[in-house]
């Protein structure tokens, strides 16, 4: 396998971590990587995928193996939240909650609202905002989403957000870390327009029904 070809290597921390998996995995290394981070919210895509694209421009692995393997590893990791969802219930999922680290029990409360009012969109676009990206599978499981459905949807969602960093990284090389400084300003462009799309989709649904009642009165 080779190594990162820069003296900018990171050594330390959660890049440091992720770049050892990667030189000594490749591909299924960054896959793994992400998996853990859609199992453990507070480990960010935002710095393993930005990095797994740098060591895709250095040589280290190919950009499909980056892509796939990636990907691959965000369904993983969110379907093993989308089963624990599903066989712990609501209470149980909960009270679990409460004890790990580093995690908010309101995230989660935010999240399943959210994937309650807007289901499908919820699970695509979720994929796309930090913390959402990884809690979002948890409500799917206790509401019994069509597994399919929710793996297509993730896979998508997945995909594009993954695709977008990677190349970020790719494309930047050795400044890869500016990423992480555009990330936040990226989920909260999703964010709007996703807000938008909604507004949108319920002023049409109102319009039609205030048409319906026009005619009924007729």
């Amino acid at each position: 396998m080779q190594h990162f070809l820069l003296a900018s290597e990171p050594a330390s921390g959660i890049a440091g971590w992720a770049t050892s998996l990667v030189e000594t995995m490749g591909g299924p290394g960054a896959g793994l990587a992400i998996a853990l981070e859609n199992l453990f919210p507070p480990l960010p895509s935002e710095i393993i995928l930005p990095l797994t694209g740098f060591a895709a421009g250095q040589g280290v692995i190919s950009l499909f193996s980056a892509l796939f393997w990636t990907t691959l590893g965000s369904v993983v990791g969110a379907v093993a939240l989308y089963q624990i969802g599903a066989l712990f219930g609501r209470d149980r999922m909960y009270a679990l909650w409460e004890r790990l680290p580093l995690v908010k029990v309101s995230d989660l409360t935010k999240t399943e609202e959210w994937f309650v009012k807007h289901g499908m969109k919820a699970i695509f676009f979720g994929r796309m905002i930090p913390i959402f990206r990884s809690l979002i599978s948890v409500p799917a499981g206790l509401e019994r989403m069509p597994l399919p459905v929710f793996v297509l949807l993730t896979a998508l969602g997945s995909f594009i957000w993954n695709f977008i960093l990677i190349m970020a990284g790719y494309l930047l090389g050795d400044q890869w870390e500016l990423v992480e400084s555009y990330v936040g300003v990226l989920s909260k462009v999703v964010l709007v327009l996703v807000v938008v799309a909604l507004a949108v989709a319920v002023g049409r649904r109102l319009r039609s029904r205030r048409g319906d009642r026009q005619k009924d009165h007729a």
